[in-house]
């Protein structure tokens, strides 16, 4: 395998892509030939315009219908598609496409948060009521594996996360809330939301448990690529990153061992402000989508292997909201490059 001297990673909510016919969620139509059609040569077109070595994909319902995107986009034969085994539509995972020659091993799906990971607490203080949260796995299966982009240099781990969206749970269904619905009906939407941040939250941390295991005391690359649904200073985000310390003096004295910068702060450290953002809703503009990065790739680090080149944001679709008609995602594409630059 030839050395190179730069490696990308792509960010790319795909918005329920499935075959045509094919149930998604409650919608047992799914798209038409004609939204399908429209799916596929809007995702192939940013294959083509904002090309990356490796694309981290979330809401893939069928391999098949990702396939076809590179098919489209005349890329097929140069990456290899990671999905799991017979993912045939009647799911919702995370998915990857890694450059032919940097798959270093298998991919694996987690479903399950770790064995030893607990939610539990008696409480800071008397006055602190006891705490117990009851969740043992991922919303969508977490997606990892590793490349290897030089011969003779470290492999890097990379992720691929969706984590619970921000949008407030489904609670009308569930026993307590029939047993008692004139009152429940008022509080639906703020107790929706409330447990979808738990959720995320839970999720969150069982990933960060993941990444810790993996990163203490080593020297191994990690990128986490996904649709986290939460800012980049919000607390899923600080439970995902471990909130590191950033340095601009550029005296390669900073890096931590098991932190994770993000790239959307990276950017910032080299721009006059902040035009990052991947989802609008009701009209404020935030960023969902990330690329989290070991300090591996952090430019100050002592243990820089990697320095940070730049970011590319394609969110101009998100302007409008007919992504049905469009074939558009309701997520921006975000992609980050690195250039190879050992400290």
């Amino acid at each position: 395998m030839a050395a190179r001297t730069q490696i990308s990673f792509a960010s790319f909510n795909l918005y329920n892509l499935n075959l045509p016919g094919k149930a998604i969620y409650q919608d047992t139509d799914g798209w038409s030939q004609e939204e399908y059609d429209r799916k596929i040569e809007w995702a192939a077109t940013i294959l083509k315009t904002m090309p990356a070595r490796v694309w981290g994909f979330q809401e893939l319902w069928h391999e098949d219908a990702l396939k076809a995107v590179f098919e489209k986009a005349g890329l097929a034969d140069d990456y290899d598609i990671l999905t799991p085994p017979n993912h045939n539509g009647s799911r919702i995972v995370c998915a990857a496409a890694v450059e032919k020659g940097l798959l270093d091993g298998e991919p694996e799906w987690m479903v399950n948060f770790p064995e030893n990971f607990i939610l539990q607490s008696t409480g800071d203080d008397p006055q602190t009521p006891d705490m117990k949260i009851s969740i043992d796995k991922f919303s969508r299966p977490a997606l990892r594996f590793s490349i290897k982009p030089r011969a003779e240099g470290e492999s890097i781990s990379i992720y691929v996360a969706h984590l619970k969206s921000k949008s407030p749970s489904d609670i009308w269904r569930e026993g307590w809330y029939r047993a008692d619905t004139d009152f429940y009906k008022r509080h639906r939407t703020h107790l929706g939301y409330t447990i979808s941040t738990i959720r995320r939250s839970a999720e969150a941390s069982a990933l960060r448990m993941l990444i810790i295991e993996e990163l203490k005391d080593t020297d191994r690359p990690l990128v986490v690529i996904g649709d986290l649904n939460d800012s980049q200073l919000s607390n899923t985000l600080n439970i995902l990153t471990g909130q590191p310390n950033y340095l601009v003096s550029g005296l390669s004295k900073g890096g931590t061992d098991t932190g994770l910068y993000t790239v959307a702060t990276l950017e910032e450290y080299r721009s006059l402000r902040d035009v990052y953002y991947t989802h609008i809703y009701q009209n404020i503009k935030e960023s969902l989508d990330h690329i989290l990065v070991s300090q591996e790739f952090y430019d100050a680090s002592r243990k820089r292997i990697w320095a940070y080149k730049g970011m590319e944001i394609t969110n101009d679709h998100l302007n409008t909201d007919n992504h049905k008609q469009t074939g558009t995602s309701d997520h921006g594409v975000v992609k980050a490059t690195f250039e190879y630059r050992p400290i």
